[in-house]
């Protein structure tokens, strides 16, 4: 995994499903994170980059603290970029699923604490079963539908606050 200069990350193995995130520093408290798919062997139905997902601003900054280790950890290094500055990273599989659904599901919720416990619950997810609930927030008819049953799902309303 790693930082690439151009527009694309290179793929690594052809045989697999491509994923790059995409970092954009659009101000100096403001950044951009977006997982995108790429053409691959593995993907013959896309003849472009497809984008998964995407977060900034206020609901990003309170993912961070838990987003930015696990990209530390794929050797993923957000630091050094200006204002206006973009960056991409080739990143496995099982972490584009899991932030492309972190990143849908969060993205219009408001409340910390259920966030917090939205993002814990699509982390503790295998490959499979958030491929499954990604797979059905970008293919089905009504999307948003799948995404509040899988926050009605991850939501604890009898834990304390």
């Amino acid at each position: 995994m790693g930082a690439s200069n151009g527009k694309h990350c290179s793929p690594v193995n052809g045989a697999q499903p491509q994923y790059e995130l995409r970092a954009k520093l659009i101000s100096s408290s403001d950044t951009q994170l977006e997982v995108w798919q790429l053409p691959s062997a593995a993907s013959p139905h896309l003849k472009k980059a497809k984008r998964i997902a995407g977060l900034h601003g206020r609901n990003l900054a309170l993912l961070e603290p838990r987003v930015l280790p696990r990209l530390k950890r794929a050797d993923i290094d957000l630091g050094g970029m200006g204002p206006g500055a973009e960056r991409c990273f080739a990143v496995n599989e099982l972490l584009a699923l899991q932030l492309g659904l972190m990143f849908r599901s969060l993205a219009p919720m408001r409340d910390r604490f259920n966030m917090q416990q939205v993002a814990e619950g699509i982390e503790a997810m295998e490959k499979e079963e958030a491929a499954y609930w990604l797979g059905m927030a970008m293919h089905r008819k009504y999307p948003r539908r799948v995404l509040m049953s899988l926050r009605h799902l991850l939501i604890d309303p009898k834990m304390g606050r």
